[in-house]
């Protein structure tokens, strides 16, 4: 069975599965997340446990029952662009469709929880987020941290990342740089007369290849590191010897290496080469000794693992909340055309949640 939904009338106490699809039904691509921001705005005003506050074309909820600790448990509206995959159809146990998995199964999981769980033993607050898909200075989150920073404080955030149902803790860091290699130009007729500085950089790619990249256990989690040349570009015609060439490398640190040491271990492997930082980006510390994140994982009972890979919880550690990546649906199908979650994740996950919240 196909159809496709309006946008308006989101049910939020009713079928965990017909809400996740009805989410998945309404398109938001990054930048186009206004009529699914309405609807869940609209839902949410609706509950009376709830203060709603609207920013851009995110949507914050909260509750107000002065509990000794508040968590903050977001996800974004957003998905890629469509490629089609849309309306949502259920088959075999799973709701397929663009976004099912990164991540409006997670946000459906998030929303049936505000609505169903109105007297929570913490004060919650709810964030549904723009454009996470989109450039950085975009992202709803990063917009409602600059703007209402109060918004955000808690002693545990959860994002609803797909996860398979499993706590990841924290995140990496990432860095980008391009490393230049310098030679001189000559006619490629009279190739001896220069330097080819693409020739020149096989010595570039030989330490990275040879790099050992570190395996680094934060909080009982292991990160493993990686160093990779991720581009390489030369030349401005076919018939002239380049006189420099760029390797573009990408590096992914453990989360208690900061950007400013993950740039000095780069620099350190080529010092002889011009480098220039293009990115620099801190990961987030799991933090899973806080007494809410402990509690949370002896409700599961499930070993956490280290999330490889950058996620907003980093935005939430920069701000000094620890944060943890946990919600319904398998990562590697994110963003491709058979993107799905599975109905038994999404029971999984709400459950957990509920039951922790009211514990």
């Amino acid at each position: 069975m196909t159809r496709q939904h309006t946008g308006t009338g989101l049910r939020l106490g009713g079928d965990l599965v017909e809400l996740t699809r009805a989410i998945v039904d309404v398109p938001s691509e990054s930048g186009a997340e206004k009529a699914l921001a309405d609807a869940v705005e609209e839902a949410l005003r609706a509950a009376p446990h709830l203060d709603v506050e609207r920013i851009g074309h995110s949507v914050v909820a909260r509750t107000r029952l002065g509990r000794a600790e508040r968590v903050v448990i977001a996800g974004h509206l957003d998905t890629v662009p469509a490629c089609d995959n849309l309306p949502s159809r259920l088959a075999d146990g799973r709701v397929h469709g663009l976004g099912a998995c990164d991540m409006k199964g997670g946000v459906a999981v998030a929303l049936h929880t505000a609505a169903t769980v109105p007297a929570p033993t913490r004060d919650v607050t709810y964030v549904f987020y723009e454009c996470e898909e989109a450039e950085a200075d975009r992202n709803g989150l990063g917009r409602i941290a600059a703007e209402r920073p109060e918004l955000l404080a808690g002693d545990l955030a959860i994002l609803m990342e797909p996860s398979g149902g499993l706590v990841e803790g924290g995140c990496q860091g990432f860095l980008t740089a391009d490393v230049t290699v310098r030679g001189r130009r000559a006619h490629t007729a009279r190739a001896w007369q220069g330097v080819n500085a693409a020739h020149r950089a096989a010595e570039v790619l030989r330490r990275l290849d040879a790099y050992t990249a570190r395996e680094v256990t934060v909080d009982g989690l292991l990160y493993r590191e990686g160093l990779s040349a991720v581009a390489v570009r030369a030349g401005v015609a076919s018939n002239v010897v380049p006189d420099a060439c760029f390797v573009s490398v990408n590096y992914r640190f453990a989360p208690s290496r900061s950007p400013e040491e993950a740039e000095a271990e780069v620099r350190a492997l080529f010092p002889e080469y011009e480098v220039e930082v293009t990115e620099a980006v801190a990961g987030a510390l799991p933090g899973l000794g806080r007494p809410a994140a402990a509690s949370l994982l002896a409700r599961l009972g499930t070993q956490p693992r280290a999330k490889l890979g950058w996620t907003d919880v980093a935005r939430f550690s920069a701000a000094g909340v620890p944060a943890l990546n946990f919600g319904p649906g398998d990562p590697s199908l994110a963003h491709t055309p058979d993107e799905y979650v599975p109905v038994a994740e999404l029971r999984s996950v709400q459950r957990a949640l509920a039951d922790w919240l009211t514990d």
